[in-house]
């Protein structure tokens, strides 16, 4: 009889230990976007897929939490210290808005950001190549010289470019202040339409009409949150509609060179990894992401009174018609 309570008790025993064991190999990431659209969704799923690929699997080693903040950096913020409160691995904060609200609550937990424009000037970090502390991530500043190309050997006579933004969105204003420096070059003239909030953006955008050639779409997520707004009134106007990401293009932008932001994702999780394994954020560069794909679409282009050089449709990597 004692024999057995023994043997009971050792059972008990290893299995709290192999409980014990388990609950110390599983990992939380936490990811939250600032809103929700195809671009950073796409970086979302690609960070979950190459946690899925280094062997981090959810429901098993691995539990990984999302949440958005549907445009709203109050929201943001409140997420962050939700997530500062679960004391999680790793958080993953995609957009700058949310990359800001992570950074600004903790400097203890592992942050890698990623989808965001100038880390630097969003005092995310003070240096790219060692930026120490507890943060560290994944840039996606735009390839903007080759976007003025891009709408130049398109349409060579454009002048002015409108360009609607977000202010108060980091990212946004960083990429307008970069386009009206290398305006002169171009010999086009960059005309703002800001727009504080998603519902803001068509009137923006109505704002331009009569004034510009073409409208180019930054890689601003207020903007982009309510991209069929700005092609509506292209498409009504015949104004091009032109964006800074790829993922515009299949909504119905006319064309882009842009990241592939399913990649972005997968990379951004790659160094995620390493934080898991062991390094320290702090010790991992910054870096821009890498890879960029032409993508045209000439249904939107024909809607918006434009014809595709042969030229341009020959290197394009997609093509949705």
């Amino acid at each position: 009889m004692r024999i057995g309570r023994l043997a009971l008790a050792a059972g008990v025993a290893l299995a709290f230990l192999h409980s014990a064991a388990f609950a110390a190999d599983k990992v939380t990431v936490d990811v939250t976007a600032i809103v929700e659209h195809p671009a950073l969704d796409a970086a979302r799923d690609g960070v979950k897929k190459a946690l899925e690929e280094a062997g981090y699997k959810d429901g098993e080693n691995l539990v990984f939490h999302y949440e958005s903040a549907q445009g709203n950096p109050a929201t943001a913020a409140q997420i962050a210290q939700k997530y500062i409160g679960e004391n999680p691995t790793v958080i993953v904060p995609i957009a700058t808005p949310s990359a800001q609200a992570v950074v600004a609550a903790t400097q203890d937990i592992p942050v890698v950001f990623t989808a965001v424009t100038d880390p630097v000037g969003a005092q995310l970090v003070k240096d790219r190549d060692h930026p120490g502390g507890n943060v560290t991530g994944i840039a996606d500043f735009s390839p903007l010289a080759d976007h003025l190309d891009l709408i130049k050997e398109i349409l060579p006579n454009t002048r002015k470019i409108g360009v609607p933004y977000n202010p108060g969105e980091a990212n946004g204003a960083v990429l307008v202040a970069a386009l009206q420096k290398m305006a002169p070059k171009w010999n086009v003239e960059i005309v703002v339409a800001p727009a504080s909030k998603s519902a803001d953006v068509q009137a923006a955008a109505e704002s331009l009409v009569g004034k510009v050639d073409v409208i180019y779409v930054p890689t601003d997520n207020t903007i982009v949150s309510a991209l069929e707004a700005v092609i509506g009134v292209g498409t009504d106007n015949k104004i091009p509609v032109f964006s800074g990401d790829t993922d515009s293009v299949v909504r119905g932008t006319i064309a882009s060179v842009g990241f592939n932001y399913y990649e972005i994702g997968r990379q951004t999780g790659a160094v995620v990894v390493r934080v898991l394994k062991g390094e320290k954020p702090g010790d991992i560069p910054v870096r821009n992401a890498s890879g960029t794909d032409l993508f045209i679409n000439t249904k939107a282009a024909a809607a918006m009174g434009v014809t595709i050089p042969p030229a341009v449709l020959s290197r394009a990597k997609k093509v949705i018609d």
